[in-house]
């Protein structure tokens, strides 16, 4: 989490990625890409990160911290804004059941 976390950007700005969450990003995809040329299946992936991620989380915070997390990935999926961030890297936005 960084400093800014709960602050939105001012409209028309976008929002200043910190260094070590952009370095971590580049590795993660990276990964997910070297595995997706080896034809892993995405639901594989996904779940392999997300097991992981929930690992490494439960190792530096309380479970109401994890949840909240969680509840917000969660509303940014029943919004629509999860399928919206990728329809720009897809070419169309998806509709996924």
């Amino acid at each position: 989490m960084t400093d800014t976390e709960g602050t939105a950007p001012a409209q028309g700005t976008t929002p200043e990625v910190p260094d070590e969450l952009a370095k971590c990003a580049m590795v993660i995809e990276s990964a997910v890409e070297h595995l997706i040329k080896e034809q892993q299946p995405p639901l594989a992936i996904a779940s392999a990160l997300l097991g992981g991620s929930l690992g490494l989380l439960a190792r530096s915070m309380d479970k109401e911290t994890i949840l909240r997390i969680l509840d917000s990935a969660a509303s940014s999926v029943r919004s629509g804004e999860v399928h919206a961030s990728t329809a720009g890297e897809n070419g169309a936005q998806s509709e996924k059941a």
